[in-house]
């Protein structure tokens, strides 16, 4: 029977632990479906993603050396990572390391369809973060037109 982790993070202090309860939930009810033994959960809260600088995610990241599971079970992609370089940078850890990261609530097959379409959500998901916190600094979202725009101002 195959292994996993779970990794859950939550990422500002206006999230709860619900968040990570419910995250946890999901995984757990994914693994069971898919015949994966959970055996460790690595869980940091009030986290950015943006970067790596997250005390359980580097644990994990360091005890994936020891090749102990297969999987990295996170509840969406966004919750390893919204930083494309590092997001590239961990997956290879891991992968040297004979580990796969499986989103429970995203089904990326593993095909290359599959790596543009992980591609295109990891992008889409790190701009909605972008943007979602200019919203929330009530900043306003400014959208850049070229000259050759029809509605110029």
């Amino acid at each position: 029977m195959k292994t996993a982790v779970i990794y859950a993070r939550y990422s500002s202090d206006r999230q709860t632990e619900q968040s990570i309860e419910g995250q946890l939930h999901v995984c757990n009810d994914y693994a069971e479906r898919n015949n994966l033994v959970i055996v460790g959960t690595y869980i940091d809260r009030a986290m950015t993603g943006t970067n790596d600088n997250r005390d359980d995610f580097q644990r994990m990241l360091k005890d994936s050396d020891k090749k102990a599971w297969d999987y990295v079970l996170v509840y969406k992609l966004d919750r390893f990572s919204r930083n494309k370089y590092e997001m590239a940078i961990h997956r290879k850890r891991l992968k040297d390391n004979g580990i796969k990261i499986l989103s429970a609530m995203e089904n990326i097959p593993e095909t290359p369809e599959g790596i543009l379409l992980e591609s295109l959500l990891e992008g889409f998901k790190r701009s909605n973060g972008h943007n979602k916190s200019k919203l929330q600094s009530k900043q306003p979202i400014q959208c850049k037109t070229d000259k050759y725009s029809s509605n110029k101002q």
